[in-house]
């Protein structure tokens, strides 16, 4: 099916201390607008075109964006609208025949720079990024939106520098933007719960360990952004408690701790609200159905560093066990990765259902943060889940056979 031809605006002429706005339409040629055809590719020194079928990108600093969207056509559409590396953004909007609606959202993008530490000061000029990572949508230098849908239709794009706050997100594998289909985890899927008047910023990486995120510079990278008013979701414990990674091995009762407590008074000294969260638990079922633990006494000592330090916690690790117990040993499987033969990382299905119970919980974790949650996200039972079999989300075009690293 042959798409139709966008029509970019710049509003290049706004005085310096204004807002630049850019504005994309499916239009007429008109005076003081530039014909993008459909099928141009990106290219990196014209700043803007298509990744391929469904995604296209458009070169911007780092920072917030608001992305405003007119969706719909003359014949009946449903769309789906991701961001950067998968982040759901827009769930099946759908418009009748001959109307439009007008959906906006905050897309967070940055790069792996960091600000040069002066002259014999020790740090690092940028994050030390895997070789996956390299490359990817999470990193790069421009804002991309994937549209998803067999009867999607975008009409309009407007993108916008926005002052929001921002929820930074750290940790590993079940929280990170993962890359490719099949695999999703919570944080990429938390901005489908959220309004438009916070972005998300999920820095969290596969593999990753306190120690790690801190030596990597991810958290340096996240504390360079961060303002008054921002909060920190701080979910680890996979990987810490990994004896055999001596390098970065924390012990739950002593160093765990500790790197914990950094971590909430770097967010603290910069104004920023941390707030705790327990991990998500494997898929390990004994003979009776019930979920064997296998995270030690790492879940208990995040609750303990909340309680004794005055931070909000989201209690993931038993919300997890309910759901797939929920779900029972046959059906879990289905919220899993690589067709239910991983048992730690999820697809779509799982990330989905995490993500409204971190949204459900942050909806409790204060007024500020509350106000954000949308109103189908501040209420989840893990008891009584979705049924897998009635979940259906576009998939990206992005695939990959390769498990996620870490856990």
């Amino acid at each position: 099916m042959r798409r139709p031809i966008l029509a970019l605006t710049l509003a290049l002429a706004l005085p310096a201390s204004a807002q630049t706005t850019m504005r994309f339409t499916l239009d007429r040629e008109t005076q003081g607008h530039v014909m993008v055809p459909g099928d141009l590719r990106y290219d990196p020194v014209r700043g803007y075109g298509w990744e391929d079928a469904a995604r296209f990108s458009v070169r911007l600093p780092e920072g917030n964006y608001r992305v405003t969207l007119t969706l719909g056509r003359r014949a009946a559409a449903e769309t789906t609208v991701k961001a950067e590396g998968r982040r759901l953004m827009l769930e099946a909007v759908r418009t009748r025949a001959g109307r439009s609606t007008t959906r906006s959202f905050v897309v967070n993008i940055r790069t792996a720079a960091l600000p040069e530490p002066p002259a014999n000061a020790p740090g690092g000029a940028a994050v030390r990024l895997k070789p996956s990572e390299i490359g990817s949508a999470t990193w790069d230098d421009k804002l991309t939106l994937e549209f998803l849908g067999a009867a999607r239709h975008v009409s309009r794009i407007e993108i916008e520098p926005a002052d929001v706050p921002t929820l930074y997100l750290t940790g590993d594998s079940t929280v990170t933007d993962q890359r490719a289909e099949p695999a999703a985890s919570w944080g990429q899927m938390l901005p489908r719960f959220l309004d438009s008047g916070i972005a998300v910023a999920n820095h969290a990486e596969s593999g990753e360990t306190l120690k790690s995120f801190l030596t990597s510079h991810r958290l340096d990278k996240a504390l360079s952004r961060m303002r008054p008013g921002d909060f920190l979701l701080i979910q680890f414990g996979h990987n810490d408690q990994k004896a055999q990674w001596p390098q970065t091995y924390a012990d739950p009762a002593i160093t765990f701790r500790a790197w914990l407590r950094a971590y909430i008074a770097e967010a603290r000294r910069r104004g920023a609200t941390p707030i705790l969260v327990t991990s998500p638990e494997r898929r390990n079922f004994d003979a009776a159905g019930r979920i064997v633990p296998s995270h030690g006494d790492y879940p208990a000592a995040v609750r303990a560093v909340a309680r004794e330090d005055g931070v909000a916690l989201i209690d993931l690790t038993p919300m997890t066990v309910t759901f797939y117990e929920a779900l029972g040993p046959a059906s879990a499987s289905l919220a899993f990765n690589d067709g239910g033969k991983d048992k730690t990382h999820h697809n779509n299905y799982g990330a989905y259902q995490i993500a409204h119970m971190v949204a459900s919980r942050l909806a409790a974790a204060g007024p500020e943060l509350a106000g954000h949650v949308l109103p189908e996200g501040r209420a989840y039972d893990p008891a009584h889940p979705l049924p897998p079999e009635t979940f259906a989300l576009p998939a990206s075009g992005i695939r990959s056979d390769k498990r996620p690293e870490g856990n």
